[in-house]
């Protein structure tokens, strides 16, 4: 795997002439709302996925996701593999992971997650026991960024990454993710307003593991639900009453780590 250039290189001037000169690009995601540029690319026989940023905003998430990665580790989180400088910002490249991602904004397009075929819909429509799984693959997740004093930032169903035919649920995009806790310095986090906590939207709140234990609560509401709405709950009644605590206003009120809602949420299946 080492030996294609793409693993030794420490700097290149542009990414793109990079990787069409080292190996075939077989797939150009241009049109993030993040800002970034990623490629799929066939190098050494393999496919990879590389994720290139040059505004401010992007090269420091970029330099944020590698020290979530040299952080933690976990089979559910799709891992970095090799890091390098451009000209003007910075590269990752990660191995290229089969799944469709459940939700795919772009800056011309949002919405969606209810559009027959979409994989949010597809993923609404599995067996219960299905969900359940890839549930636990995002609680056994957090519970490796809880270990390593992370907390979570923009977790939502755009960094959720399910294969369909292996049924297997993948994390990536985790590049918010930041020690904790911290005191909130700008008027609101980056994410989806869908799974933040209410600290996240006030300058001086404080920013711990039980935002963490909310955005979660967040997404065992959504993935268990049949609709986008909210009214087609899959799960059982002890389930949605660890949710509503889960997602208290108060974040006192909250379970206190991921640990305590993970092992509320498995006795209650």
């Amino acid at each position: 795997m080492t030996a294609h250039p793409i693993f030794n290189v420490t700097h290149v001037p542009a990414l793109e002439p990079y990787l069409t000169q080292t190996g075939n690009i077989f797939h150009t995601f241009a049109d993030q709302d993040s800002g970034c540029i990623s490629y799929g690319v066939m190098a050494a026989g393999q496919r990879w996925f590389a994720k290139g940023a040059s505004t401010p905003d992007g090269i420091s998430s970029l330099r944020r996701a590698i020290s979530v990665h040299k952080a933690v580790a976990h089979p559910a989180i799709v891992p970095l593999s090799h890091s390098f400088s451009t000209d003007d910002g910075l590269a990752l490249v990660y191995p290229w992971t089969p799944g469709q991602v459940l939700y795919h904004p772009t800056r011309s397009r949002h919405g969606g997650r209810a559009t027959p075929g979409s994989p949010m819909t597809k993923f609404r429509q599995l067996p219960i026991p299905r969900v359940h799984a890839a549930l636990d693959s995002i609680l056994s997740a957090h519970l490796a960024v809880e270990q390593a004093g992370l907390v979570a930032v923009d977790l939502y169903d755009g960094c959720m990454l399910y294969d369909f035919e292996d049924h297997q649920m993948k994390l990536c995009d985790l590049d918010e993710y930041r020690p904790g806790p911290f005191t909130l310095d700008t008027d609101r986090l980056p994410g989806s307003s869908r799974y933040m906590a209410p600290e996240e939207f006030v300058r001086g709140s404080v920013i711990d593991i039980r935002t963490t234990v909310f955005t979660l609560g967040r997404a065992l509401r959504l993935l268990l639900d049949a609709g986008d709405e909210e009214k087609q709950w899959r799960g059982t009644s002890g389930q949605l009453a660890i949710i509503k605590k889960a997602t208290a206003t108060d974040p006192e009120r909250r379970f206190q780590s991921v640990r305590s809602l993970v092992n509320v949420w498995h006795a209650a299946a």
